[in-house]
């Protein structure tokens, strides 16, 4: 799908017996591998804020590239996009987050981007090690502001579980598992997406971005576009499934996090997975974003960007318990009903 749209298919383990040069891995060919670049280049033009650096980062697992953002002295912020998606998908949020922050858009290595691989990547630990290698090589010895979507929230949730000392705070956005398990709808109609690309994929993409499918039908054509570029040339690869997380690993997340849903969201039921971390970890802010589903950073790329913005700045909890944000169309309610965006 598009490198500027939330993803939402799982992530993809590289299979060990099939490692091409690295020069192009995960690509098929060095022709394939031209030809994406060419499209990441041209989007970025468009899309991306002219004051960025692209900087690539050797890791044991291969060479990642971050999109650099934002002024120099400014806390880190890293974004991890979904898989499927690139970087880019962050497009309608970089320009707000790094006025403050200096944030750091990953290619997640082994996927759909511009990181190549050099080294085969088994299982969600060697996800966690090759992010470890590239937070200290991006922010070396300073925890990070950590966020992702989809995928990208799943590996985030994961990284702070395992380096808490590492991560200052935490968003999730719309995690994959995480939280519930995907629902069987979801699996269902990506199951037929594969076996028939050309009906399946337009169906699997206006089901899953619904709401932007009603504003914007052209931006629904192009993830469309991007997703069947994705498939023709990428390798093939075995998906690395995040877990739910048990109760008690919820209960000992110990970093500051900030968990937003689209109300519309398919991949789980948005009103369980607030119910569940208001049990589970009530530390945890849950809110759901109204009008939005998994698209929820492009349809409602205001809200989400100032609700994480507020999370995000200097806090004193006493205030922000006290404080009711009208004006800005997001509300804290009781307990007994969920944040809304």
């Amino acid at each position: 799908m598009p490198s500027h749209a939330p993803s939402v298919v799982a992530g993809a383990e590289i299979d060990s017996g099939h490692m091409p040069n690295c020069e192009y891995y995960p690509y098929r060919s060095e022709e394939a591998r031209h030809r994406c670049f060419a499209h990441f280049d041209a989007l970025a033009a468009r899309k991306w804020p002219s004051g960025s650096r692209e900087q690539m980062v050797e890791t044991s697992y291969g060479r990642t590239l971050v999109r650099v953002t934002g002024p120099a002295a400014g806390r880190p912020l890293v974004l991890l996009h979904g898989a499927g998606a690139t970087s880019l998908m962050w497009a309608p949020n970089v320009v707000a987050l790094s006025e403050e922050f200096r944030t750091f858009a990953v290619d997640q290595i082994g996927e759909f981007g511009k990181s190549l691989c050099k080294k085969p990547v088994h299982s969600m630990a060697d996800l966690l090690a090759w992010l470890d290698e590239l937070f200290a090589v991006l922010d070396p010895g300073h925890a990070i502001n950590l966020m992702g979507i989809s995928y990208g929230g799943a590996l985030a949730a994961q990284y702070a579980l395992h380096f808490p000392a590492k991560v200052d705070s935490l968003v999730l956005l719309a995690p994959g598992n995480t939280v519930l398990r995907l629902r069987t709808a979801f699996w269902a109609r990506l199951a037929f997406a594969a076996v028939s690309p050309r009906r399946g994929v337009p169906s699997f993409m206006h089901w899953v971005f619904a709401d932007m499918a009603k504003r914007d039908p052209v931006w629904v054509e192009s993830v469309v576009e991007e997703f069947f570029l994705n498939m023709e040339s990428m390798e093939r690869r075995r998906p690395v499934i995040p877990p739910v997380l048990t109760d008690a690993a919820w209960r000992s997340l110990a970093v500051p996090t900030l968990f937003l849903v689209g109300e519309h969201d398919v991949i789980y039921s948005p009103d369980k997975a607030i119910a569940r971390l208001k049990r589970v970890a009530p530390s945890v802010t849950a809110e759901i974003v109204r009008d939005a589903g998994h698209d929820l950073t492009v349809v409602q790329a205001e809200a989400v960007n100032r609700r994480v913005l507020e999370f995000l700045g200097p806090r004193d909890s006493s205030a922000a318990e006290a404080t009711t944000f009208d004006q800005t169309g997001i509300y804290r309610n009781d307990d007994a009903t969920p944040h809304t965006v």
